[in-house]
């Protein structure tokens, strides 16, 4: 082999190992995997490892374990790691701050002065609960809270080993 295909090939695999091993290791051991990565964002399923964690966490003990696998997330903050599980009502991903919502205001201006603006209109994710002050929409208290990331503090639950 000439030195150009050495050289290629061994960049090919050191591609593989670099990119190819985090799926692997967030899949077998999440704690691990946390330990090492420190802060990720990325919300990712958890593995079956994780389930009783979770069951445990949010009093899921009548749910089928498939159930709570597919239906819970996990992701690391400081070298630990934290689950959500999801629902009509419970947002995993990055909590919607905003105080100005435009879609909100399209409500209002054919519900004026309403005493509430439905989720399917404001978003799941909102931290407020909005009411109509004539044709604007404005948030009348804050109902969850964030955490230093960005998610909705209430949602995540660190699960530890």
């Amino acid at each position: 082999m000439t030195p150009r295909i050495l050289w290629l090939a061994a960049l090919l695999l050191a591609a593989a190992a670099l990119f190819g091993a985090h799926p692997a290791r967030a899949a077998s051991s999440p704690w691990s995997y946390c330990r090492q990565t420190g802060t990720d964002d990325t919300l990712r399923e958890i593995p079956n490892a994780l389930v009783p964690a979770a069951v445990r966490l949010f009093g899921l003990s009548a749910m089928p374990a498939e159930q709570v696998r597919l239906g819970t997330y996990f992701r690391c903050y400081e070298g630990d790691v934290f689950v959500c599980n999801v629902g009509a009502n419970l947002p995993c991903g990055k909590a919607d701050t905003s105080r100005d919502l435009a879609g909100a205001d399209q409500w209002c201006a054919q519900n004026p002065s309403s005493d509430f603006i439905p989720m399917y209109v404001t978003g799941h994710d909102t931290i407020y609960d909005w009411r109509c002050t004539g044709p604007k929409a404005t948030p009348v208290k804050e109902v969850f809270h964030t955490d230093p990331r960005g998610f909705v503090a209430e949602m995540w639950k660190e699960a530890t080993p």
